[in-house]
């Protein structure tokens, strides 16, 4: 994925964390393994969160955490386009 090339594993996006962000889903006999992520912005892919978990769901706890790592991701993005843009 870093160097432009689809994922291996199952992808499905994530709209309920928001828009661009979609969870790499991965598992063996006991786990379920969790990668959330926002897709790519600017040649970046923002890992939000990284979990396992053992039932089907997922958690309230690890998309509230993926929401607020988001949120602050954005936050970010925009700091640093105003930093670009601001005359020196």
């Amino acid at each position: 994925m870093q160097n432009g090339r689809p994922a291996k594993l199952n992808v499905r996006p994530m709209q309920s964390i928001g828009s661009g962000v979609f969870e790499l889903k991965d598992s063996d006999e006991k786990t379920w393994y969790r990668m959330v992520y926002l897709a790519r912005i600017e040649d970046t892919i923002y890992v939000l969160d990284c979990f396992e978990k053992d039932t089907a769901r997922t958690e309230r706890k690890d998309l509230n955490t993926a929401r607020s790592r988001l949120s602050q991701v954005k936050q970010r993005i925009l700091e640093e386009r105003y930093e670009k843009r601001k005359p020196r």
